[in-house]
């Protein structure tokens, strides 16, 4: 088991890619700190789902835009259980804005996936730092996406956001080395309610990827894993779970 008796934070970690990873971190023998921010009945169910199957789980609620929750969530962890290994900052949050659409992203929009895209991934690094690099072989893994390659994805600042993630991840793996990795990964289409896409959407992605399909929440957690407990050589890379789709793009 990679991770037996580490403790692993998944920020979002209750639904969709988050509870995909949240799962294969169990899986793999970890403690699995559930974080969400309002979606408590789906991580209590997600926690349940890692015990049923022989794991060891908690739901955690902090909201990662407010530094003082995040704080007291990475100093409440360490005391309870030890110490912290791995942080995974997968929560985030967009709305679906046609990028033609211009006067419909409003700043509201802006602020709100702006603040929990990037300054929410950053108080978790921030605060997670100290905890990490007391424990060997500790690392961060972030969920961007393959929005910024594309200039694509659910908005124009979601697309921004997620390459604030990337540029952090390059940052903060030169800041923390060479005591903690810190790797992320970038998503396609996964077939989750993050932001509202329509399943024609996901339906029309699996006929024109190269594999033709689109990845899985359990396959984004299996890389999570694998940059979390296998990827000792690696350090400020960003790895693409997207069926083929960044590297050799539509093919019909």
């Amino acid at each position: 088991m990679k991770l037996k008796n580490k403790v692993v934070i998944v920020t979002g970690g209750g639904t969709g890619i988050g509870r995909g990873i949240s799962e294969r971190m169990a899986a793999e023998g970890a403690l699995v700190i559930v974080n969400y921010a309002s979606s408590r009945e789906a991580s209590e169910d997600t926690v349940a789902a890692i015990a049923a199957a022989g794991g060891s789980a908690i739901a955690y609620q902090t909201d990662v835009v407010n530094e003082a929750q995040v704080k007291a969530m990475f100093a409440d962890v360490a005391a309870r259980f030890g110490g912290i290994d791995v942080l995974v900052n997968n929560a985030g949050w967009s709305k679906r804005v046609p990028h033609a659409q211009l006067d419909d992203l409003t700043e509201d929009i802006w602020d709100r996936t702006l603040n929990t895209n990037m300054k929410g991934t950053f108080f978790c690094m921030r605060a997670a730092a100290a905890y990490l690099k007391q424990r060997t072989g500790a690392s961060i893994v972030n969920i961007a996406s393959i929005a910024p390659y594309s200039g694509q994805g659910s908005s124009i600042v979601y697309a921004a956001s997620k390459a604030g993630v990337i540029s952090m991840t390059k940052s903060f793996a030169r800041v923390l080395a060479p005591d903690v990795r810190v790797n992320a990964i970038s998503p396609g289409f996964v077939r989750t309610r993050f932001a509202g896409w329509p399943k024609e959407v996901f339906d029309e992605a699996e006929k024109t990827t190269p594999l033709k399909r689109i990845a899985t929440p359990e396959e984004v957690g299996a890389t999570a894993v694998f940059l979390a407990a296998g990827a000792t050589a690696i350090t400020g890379e960003t790895i693409n779970v997207d069926v083929g789709q960044t590297a050799i793009g539509r093919v019909v």
